[in-house]
């Protein structure tokens, strides 16, 4: 059995995001072929370009992490109908300097929860469009548009939704064989 490093990144600085919550849940519900560490987006100072001949540590931090994983997953809310500052601000450290994108190629998925009945759908479309851009092979099927309730999710990532739980489940599973078919075809160096 392959085992394939996914390095995930939760969109939300927030002690009490309920996209932390979502990332503990699919962690939980992920086939075993996947291993996941986050990647952190706290601590990154504001991309600038003056930065490109001298990055800064913790942007070296967050592309040698990506280097390290065979995949990410984003898992993100919506912020006035588009993806958080920090996470684009992450991005846009990872795909520079010019040549030296971290998302070249790398297998993707998106997912965001929010307590709105679309989800963070408006989000996932805006941050599709900035990973279209970085050349990030996205898993386009299926959408995940999740309406985060405390009666579906536990604070520790239990699922306590039975369809719920069977359509993240399916989500990880079908993650895992994007995983697969990109790396089958453009293996990561």
């Amino acid at each position: 059995m392959t085992t394939y490093k996914v390095g995930y990144f939760v969109g939300s600085l927030s002690s009490k995001s309920v996209n932390r919550i979502l990332s503990k849940a699919l962690i939980r519900l992920a086939p075993p072929e996947l291993e996941f560490t986050e990647i952190s987006i706290r601590d990154l100072p504001l991309y600038s370009p003056d930065h490109d001949a001298n990055f800064p540590p913790e942007a070296l931090a967050l592309k040698e992490a990506i280097g390290r994983s065979d995949a990410v997953l984003f898992v993100t809310p919506e912020y006035n109908r588009s993806i958080p500052g920090a996470l684009k601000n992450a991005i846009d450290w990872a795909s520079r300097p010019w040549g030296q994108n971290s998302f070249d190629h790398i297998p993707a998925a998106v997912i965001g929860a929010s307590i709105g009945s679309i989800g963070t759908a408006v989000a996932q479309q805006s941050l599709r469009g900035v990973l279209a851009f970085v050349n990030a092979r996205q898993m386009t099927a299926p959408e995940a548009y999740i309406q985060y309730s405390p009666e579906v999710f536990a604070e520790d990532g239990e699922v306590l939704v039975e369809s719920t739980a069977l359509f993240l489940g399916s989500f990880m599973n079908e993650f895992r064989d994007h995983i697969m078919r990109v790396l089958t075809v453009l293996p990561r160096t």
